[in-house]
């Protein structure tokens, strides 16, 4: 758009394209339409409208991570996320225990509301004023189901409670260290589908292997993520032997301290060098295809080997 010519047969003045009453001899070096100073933006050579600017973030391929994840990854909004899911499910068990389900005395808490309703907890119990009773029996209590009667969810909620304080505080440190650098070098979507997988692969485990009583808690994710970030690190090249005796004090630790879930451990930690090596040596040709073939895969197989075993018991 050009302004009236003035007098005397000087050439008219170009004006902004964006805001016609303000003259200018800048133009964008990509459209060369005349531009004002507000509407410059810099660029490699010269400047660009906001409309080129657009154009060119439409049609830029969007930079990718060496495991083929997004870069928005690097502000670890996941981890955030899921550290503020735990926190939020936290505070639902206290509005429904009250002070029990923050500290009972020991390292961990008794099992409360929600454990009960939560964690993964095999046989069908009713939990009764005077003790929890395996069955349904609505006539003394509270009845909660379990996985052998189809209460498949809780492999997935129980990573999201704590038994206590000290539980949540330990795992969400846990989880800020690893799952920073992990969603940065993932991507935000590889990195929330291999923890949940963890997560859900350890409770498979626990469901399977454990000797009975309520689990929960988000380690079984965590150990997942020691995994998968040992394979990370070597095949970045990295030095990863500093990873390993992390993940051996873990397993020893899991062995020593009476109240904590091995199965679950090991389980979120074998499920995690699975879902480890998939997504770092996926070859880079179909990257993502392999990638997303091994999460599917993972998880059905997981759900499969649970569902299979409820339906024995």
């Amino acid at each position: 758009m050009t302004s009236p010519a003035p007098q005397g047969g000087l050439p008219p003045v170009p004006s902004c394209y964006r805001h016609p009453g303000r003259e200018t001899y800048l133009k964008c070096s990509r459209c060369e339409r005349p531009i004002c100073p507000d509407c410059m933006i810099p660029a490699s050579v010269g400047h660009h409208c906001p409309e080129c600017v657009a154009e060119g973030r439409r049609t830029q391929r969007p930079a990718l991570t060496h495991f083929g994840g997004s870069q928005v990854g690097m502000h670890g909004y996941v981890t955030k996320a899921l550290i503020g899911l735990n926190l939020a499910v936290f505070v639902v068990g206290i509005l429904m225990a009250g002070m029990g389900a923050v500290f009972s005395g020991g390292l961990f808490t008794d099992v409360t509301a929600i454990q009960w309703l939560g964690g993964v907890l095999g046989p069908t119990v009713t939990v009764a004023p005077d003790g929890p009773y395996i069955g349904a029996h609505p006539a003394f209590g509270t009845v909660y189901t379990g996985v052998d009667d189809g209460a498949y969810y809780r492999l997935f909620t129980a990573m999201f409670i704590h038994y206590g304080l000290l539980h949540l505080v330990l795992n969400m440190w846990a989880l800020w260290v690893l799952g920073r650098p992990l969603e940065a070098a993932l991507g935000p979507v590889r990195f929330a589908a291999a923890y949940l997988i963890c997560g859900i692969g350890g409770n498979v485990a626990g469901y399977v292997f454990g000797g009975g009583g309520v689990g929960a808690g988000a380690s079984t994710a965590i150990y997942g993520l020691f995994a998968i970030y040992f394979f990370v690190l070597k095949r970045l090249g990295r030095d990863a032997s500093a990873i390993i005796p992390v993940i051996v004090v873990n397993v020893a630790i899991s062995f020593t301290v009476p109240g904590i879930g091995i199965a679950g451990h090991l389980g979120g930690l074998a499920t995690g060098a699975i879902v480890g090596a998939g997504l770092a040596y996926a070859p880079r040709e179909n990257r993502t295809l392999v990638q997303t073939a091994v999460l599917v895969l993972t998880f059905l197989g997981l759900m499969g080997v649970a569902v299979a075993l409820s339906l024995t018991r």
